[in-house]
């Protein structure tokens, strides 16, 4: 716990003082009391009407430090939900995702799976997309909306490029920068390996360490070869997962791998993976919780002075 005005605690320092005024102000009643008659009777009744003052003036003491409390304003970590997350979704667009073994295609398959994990995403986080094949570009930039990120998101066509996921990921990390006071993630999906662009996986991925980034990769593939064309002899040309690469990127930047083989498997993954980031925890007011208490202390006091089974007459 921490507070935000600590400096009301000073106000703390006024509690002996009430406390020892209040005692002298006890002890000169009681001498007052002496002067009557009948002093048994008197010591009887004294001392229960003490002790019934004793209670409301603890209770008031009890008062007076919860509204103190409340002005120094506690915070506690709570799961964060006002400032959200920058959650930078990266695809590959080459043309091994042309691949039919996802229906209709690898790309096709991808972009449902996705539109799935934007819907789950929390409305204070912020999406975005990036794109790569022999080279990296910005399909939809950071935003809140998410209608204008799944329209982007459906707008996204095949290429037939080779490979740049290192330019795919440093354009992400850049992606995922824009907006700050956030925590980011992004969540690279491929299903090749690196033969294109100018930024190697390695500097990419130190680049996402720099800025600390967590970075969830999916590797797309299936149980059999896949032929995705034929080069200009005539002969297959198949599909080429690289997992190691994938596993790196996210073990090295505290994120997660996930294998996909079928369609269904990427959907899974996918409508996964917006419980599967790590929220950070956020310090949050708890300053109406005391002030409930202060009132709730004041509710019984008054109770007891003029309720139905009152302390003092």
């Amino acid at each position: 716990m921490n507070f935000e005005n600590p400096s009301w605690f000073a106000a703390l320092l006024l509690l002996p003082v009430v406390w020892y005024f209040y005692r002298e102000s006890m002890k000169k009643k009681k001498a007052l009391a002496i002067k009557f008659s009948n002093i048994s009777l008197i010591k009887e009744a004294g001392i229960k009407k003490s002790n019934a003052k004793d209670v409301l003036f603890y209770l008031n003491l009890l008062l007076l430090v919860l509204l103190i409390v409340a002005l120094a304003d506690p915070h506690i970590p709570l799961k964060q939900t006002k400032e959200g997350v920058n959650v930078v979704m990266v695809m590959d667009v080459s043309g091994s995702m042309a691949a039919s073994d996802y229906k209709p295609t690898r790309l096709e398959a991808a972009k449902e799976s996705a539109k799935i994990m934007v819907d789950e995403l929390n409305n204070k986080d912020n999406s975005g997309i990036v794109i790569f094949s022999s080279g990296a570009t910005t399909s939809a930039y950071l935003s809140p909306y998410k209608d204008k990120v799944l329209e982007k998101l459906s707008g996204i066509k095949q290429t037939e490029g080779e490979t740049a996921l290192g330019d795919g990921l440093a354009l992400a990390v850049d992606m995922a920068t824009s907006i700050p006071n956030k925590k980011k993630v992004i969540i690279l999906m491929s299903d090749g390996v690196n033969n294109a662009g100018i930024i190697s996986p390695d500097d990419a991925i130190s680049f996402a360490k720099t800025n600390n980034i967590q970075v969830y990769t999916v590797g797309i593939g299936s149980n059999e070869n896949v032929i995705f064309g034929y080069d200009f002899l005539g002969r297959p040309v198949y599909a080429q997962l690289d997992e190691a690469t994938l596993q790196k990127i996210a073990q090295e930047t505290n994120g997660q791998y996930f294998k996909s083989v079928d369609s269904s498997t990427l959907e899974k993954i996918y409508s996964e993976l917006p419980q599967k980031i790590e929220r950070e925890p956020e310090d949050s007011s708890i300053k109406d919780w005391v002030i409930m208490s202060a009132i709730a202390v004041l509710l019984i006091q008054l109770y007891l002075r003029f309720g139905r089974y009152r302390i003092l007459p």
